[in-house]
C-alpha cells in the first residue's frame, strides 16, 4: 500500500469524522488548541515581563523557557513557573504545544531569538532529530541523581536526554464489574488472578459481552478511539507489543525492516477490543480518547486500554461512578508463548533536554530550575502531586510516589517479579508511519481493508520511513 493511498484515506477519514463533532482532552480541535496556546503564551509572557521589571538582576543572569509537550498539564506547569519565579526571581516561561504539534512548534521556536531553553524528546529518534540542540548533561546533578542511568539518552559517550517520569500502560478494569461477573453462574473463571494469557482473557471477555445486559454495561471494552489524532493507543501503544517481541527474538534494539511477525497477535487483541465494545466497529472513526475514558468512568464498560495517567481522566469525569479501590490494571495479553509472566508495558518517552545553543546563563538557570523540580520539597510535590510523575530520581523517597490507584498498580507490577514490556515505540520511524498505521486500522474496522492490507501497510511504511532517516 503506497503512502499516497493511505494519506488519501486519512484525509477522507478526517473529513467524515468532523461530521460527528467529537473532541478530546488529549487532542482538541486544532483551532481551539491554537487559541489556547496563543493565550497561554501571551499570559505567561506578560507575567514574565512584569516579573522582569522587579528582577532585572535575575533576568540578566539567565531565564528559563520550557516548551511543554502535554496539554493536559498546562495549568500545572503555569503554576509551577509562577511559584519558581516568586521563590527565586528567575523568569520562567512555559508554552504548551497543541496536541500533535510539538515537533512543528519546536522547529519554529528553536530557530527564534527567544528559543526554548528546556524541551523534550521522545527517545532515540527524537534525539537524532534534535541532537544539534541537546546539551551534554553528563556532569549535571540532573543526571547524577537519575536512579537508573540506563534510562538516559546517550550517544558517543555523552548524555543528552534525562527521563523525568516512568509510566506504564495495560488494560484498566473496573473490579466491581469483574466481581459481579465472577459471581454469576457459569462464569469462565472466578478471579482476575486466573486471567494470565490471551486465551483466558478472550473467553472471559466474550462471555461477559454475552451477559452485558445482566452486568449493566454497554460492552466489555470502551470504544477504540480511531478519530485521527486520537488513535495513538493502537498505532503506538498497542503496536509496541508485537515490535517488542520481534526485536526480542532477533536480539536487536532497532530494525530497518520490520517483518511484523507478531501481526496476528496484534490482530487478535485488536479484534477482541472492537468486537466486544460499547459501539460497533464502523462507528470508531468518530470516537476520541475522552469518549473512551468517559465510558469507563460512567460504568458503561468494564475495561479500557490506557496508562497510569488515565486516573485523572477517570476521576475528573462528571458523574464518575468508579471508585479508587475498583480501578485496577492487567497486562495486555496477545497470545505470545510465555506471556503468563508478562507485566505491564513500562518505560518513558519523556526526556528533558537543555538547549546547547542558548546562552550559558540560560543553561545554568534551566539546570537550576530542573534541579529544583527534583530536589526541593516544593518541586517534588509538584512533580508527584500536580504532574502525577513517577519520577526516577534518587532524591525521591518511598513516601514521595504518586498515590493514585493506577500508580500504585504500576509500582506493584514493577516490584512483583513480572517481566515488563519495554517501550520500543520510541524507535518507530516517524509520525507519518504511525498516522498511516492508524488510518489503515480505521479502514479495517470500516470493512474497506483486509488484515493483509494492514500488514502490508505496516511493513512497507516502516521500511520507507526508516530509509528516509538514513
Amino acid at each position: 500500500m503506497k503512502k499516497k493511498v493511505i494519506s488519501a484515506l486519512l484525509c477522507a477519514t478526517m473529513v467524515s469524522s468532523m461530521l460527528f463533532g467529537c473532541g478530546s482532552k488529549e487532542a482538541e480541535a486544532p483551532a481551539a488548541e491554537a487559541e489556547t496556546q496563543t493565550e497561554t503564551e501571551t499570559e505567561t509572557e506578560t507575567a514574565t515581563e512584569e516579573t522582569a521589571d522587579t528582577t532585572e538582576a535575575s533576568a540578566e543572569g539567565g531565564s528559563v523557557y520550557y516548551l511543554n509537550f502535554k496539554p493536559e498539564v498546562d495549568a500545572q506547569w503555569q503554576e509551577i513557573a509562577a511559584a519558581y519565579t516568586a521563590e527565586t526571581g528567575v523568569p520562567v516561561k512555559v508554552v504548551t504545544a497543541a496536541s500533535g504539534t510539538y515537533e512543528e512548534v519546536l522547529k519554529s521556536e528553536i530557530a527564534g531569538s527567544d528559543a526554548p531553553t528546556l524541551f523534550q524528546i521522545n527517545g532515540p529518534v527524537g534525539y537524532n532529530n534534535w541532537k544539534d540542540y541537546c546539551m551534554d548533561l553528563t556532569n549535571t546533578d540532573l543526571y547524577n541523581n537519575l536512579s537508573d542511568k540506563s534510562l538516559a539518552i546517550t550517544a558517543d559517550g555523552g548524555v543528552y536526554g534525562i527521563p523525568y517520569t516512568v509510566e506504564a500502560y495495560g488494560i484498566i478494569y473496573n473490579d466491581a464489574i469483574m466481581q459481579a461477573y465472577f459471581a454469576m453462574d457459569g462464569a469462565v473463571v472466578k478471579s482476575v488472578d486466573e486471567i494470565k494469557n490471551f486465551d483466558t482473557l478472550k473467553a472471559v471477555v466474550e462471555d461477559m459481552q454475552a451477559k452485558k445486559d445482566d452486568l449493566g454495561i454497554d460492552g466489555v471494552f470502551a470504544s477504540t478511539s480511531l478519530l485521527p489524532g486520537e488513535d495513538w493507543r493502537w498505532q503506538t501503544h498497542l503496536a509496541n507489543i508485537p515490535v517488542y517481541y520481534e526485536l526480542k527474538d532477533k536480539g536487536v534494539s532497532d530494525i530497518d525492516e520490520l517483518e511484523f511477525t507478531y501481526g496476528e497477535n496484534f490482530k487478535s487483541i485488536f479484534d477482541l477490543y472492537i468486537n466486544n465494545s460499547t459501539c460497533a466497529p464502523t462507528l470508531l472513526g468518530s470516537k476520541s480518547v475522552t469518549d473512551s475514558m468517559a465510558e469507563f468512568a460512567l460504568g458503561q464498560c468494564a475495561m479500557v486500554q490506557n496508562g497510569n495517567w488515565g486516573w485523572g481522566q477517570i476521576s475528573g469525569v462528571d458523574g464518575n461512578v468508579v471508585t479508587e479501590e475498583n480501578v485496577k490494571f492487567m497486562p495486555i495479553y496477545t497470545g505470545v508463548a510465555g506471556e503468563e509472566n508478562q507485566g505491564l508495558c513500562t518505560g518513558t518517552e519523556n526526556f528533558w533536554c537543555v538547549n546547547s545553543q542558548t546562552s550559558e546563563a540560560n543553561q545554568k538557570a534551566t539546570l537550576d530550575f530542573v534541579n529544583w523540580m527534583i530536589s526541593s520539597d516544593a518541586g517534588k510535590d509538584y512533580m508527584v502531586n500536580s504532574l502525577g510523575n513517577a519520577a526516577p530520581f534518587s532524591t525521591f523517597g518511598d513516601d514521595e510516589k504518586p498515590q493514585d490507584p493506577l500508580a500504585k498498580e504500576m509500582y506493584a507490577y514493577m516490584e512483583g517479579g513480572k517481566t515488563a514490556v519495554s517501550w520500543n515505540f520510541t524507535i518507530f520511524p516517524s509520525q507519518d508511519f504511525k498516522d498511516d498505521f492508524g488510518a489503515a486500522l480505521l479502514e479495517y474496522c470500516n470493512g474497506n481493508m483486509t488484515w493483509e492490507d494492514v500488514v502490508n501497510t505496516v511493513v512497507t511504511r516502516w521500511a520507507e520511513e526508516k530509509a528516509a532517516t538514513k
